[in-house]
């Protein structure tokens, strides 16, 4: 599908998300943290809220799971209508089982991996996803500072990926911006999160497309 961006709603306004939602109709995903203030130190959404913007956003909903157990809580993110869903290995038990039951509910499987967790030890699950993501923060709020020491761990992926010769998109978060994205491009990644550079901008919707072009001429 070539380069995707996918806005953050983590520094939104989540008084109003509807709204926020549509700010950035041209994007190609909309991004939801859902965080448990025990996998990460931060408190935010779940089932509820991913329900109504399902209903709200003019776009898919990608939705990234930084809890514990996802292994019995990411079916309920698909069920609720999150075309996407994202589990954290690092928390996961049963990582194949909840891939596949995720994909058998009718989205698209994802695992991520923190800064520091290496991607080789699952180069053998990588046929059971769909998306693989590289935190290139540290997890748990929004605009922080690129991570550069990730970028290898993405050129490692995009090498395991074709070693397979999958179709396996590789997804960034983590301060994301049009100062960082050509680098990560660059690597190998074709899906880009970005939070505080697309809704702290003037137009969101114009610089989801700035984000899209910086991209897509570096890969």
């Amino acid at each position: 599908m070539g380069i995707q961006i996918a806005p953050s709603i983590l520094t939104a306004d989540f008084a109003r998300l509807a709204d926020e939602a549509a700010k950035v109709s041209n994007a190609d995903w909309l991004h939801v943290d859902v965080m448990d203030n025990h996998f990460v130190p931060n408190l935010t959404l779940g089932v509820p809220v991913v329900e109504s913007l399902v209903k709200a956003a003019p776009m898919p909903i990608d939705c990234h799971l930084m809890i514990e157990d996802p292994d019995r809580w990411a079916p309920g993110y698909v069920e609720a209508g999150a075309s996407s869903v994202t589990f954290h290995i690092e928390a996961c038990q049963a990582p194949i089982r909840t891939a596949r039951e995720i994909r058998a509910k009718g989205a698209r499987a994802s695992m991520a991996l923190k800064p520091a967790t290496p991607i080789e030890p699952y180069e053998d699950i990588l046929s059971e996803l769909d998306m693989v993501l590289i935190m290139t923060v540290e997890p748990g709020f929004g605009g922080q500072k690129f991570l550069d020491i990730c970028l290898p761990k993405i050129r490692r992926t995009r090498d395991l990926v074709a070693k397979h010769g999958l179709d396996i998109w590789i997804q960034i978060d983590g301060g994301v911006s049009a100062e960082t994205i050509e680098r990560c491009a660059e690597a190998g990644a074709d899906v880009f999160v970005a939070g505080s550079a697309v809704y702290s901008a003037d137009d969101p919707n114009l610089m989801v497309e700035k984000l899209r072009t910086l991209a897509a001429d570096a890969s």
